[in-house]
């Protein structure tokens, strides 16, 4: 059967490869294999947003079954996610777009702060989905 919620997880971890191998990239000096990754991360990104966005109004919530001391820690993984998600989309879209426009040295400024937090978030909705679909599973349906 297929999961589309398991399916985002993978377009997020794919992601995060993608923006891993673009780093090793440029630390390496090879800024047109950088190009194609990080062109590659946000276009994976783009199809997760608009399947995230789809499932979720297909869905709806999905409340978190787990109960103890994984809750506060889910919540605040969760939150933290969240946030930041909303603050990557327009730090990626400026940070590319200092590249295409051949701003380097504007790009390496923003970059510092969009690589890492765009990695925090692609690696967090790999682990909201674990634990929400996998660990603590809904029951039933």
């Amino acid at each position: 059967m297929f999961s589309q919620a398991a399916l985002n997880a993978s377009l997020n971890g794919t992601s995060a490869v993608l923006l891993a191998c673009g780093y090793a990239a440029i630390k390496n000096g090879k800024m047109k294999v950088h190009k194609a990754f990080m062109i590659a991360a946000f276009a994976v990104s783009t199809v997760f947003l608009a399947s995230y966005l789809i499932y979720h109004y297909r869905v709806g919530h999905v409340p978190f079954q787990g109960q103890g001391w994984i809750r506060p820690v889910y919540f605040t993984l969760l939150t933290s996610h969240t946030i930041l998600a909303i603050v990557i989309v327009p730090l990626i879209l400026v940070t590319l777009r200092r590249a295409w426009l051949e701003k380097f040295d504007k790009h390496r400024i923003i970059a510092r702060w969009t690589l890492p937090l765009w990695f925090y978030v692609s690696v967090t909705g790999v682990i909201v989905y674990i634990l929400l679909y996998q660990v603590y599973a809904p029951h039933g349906g």
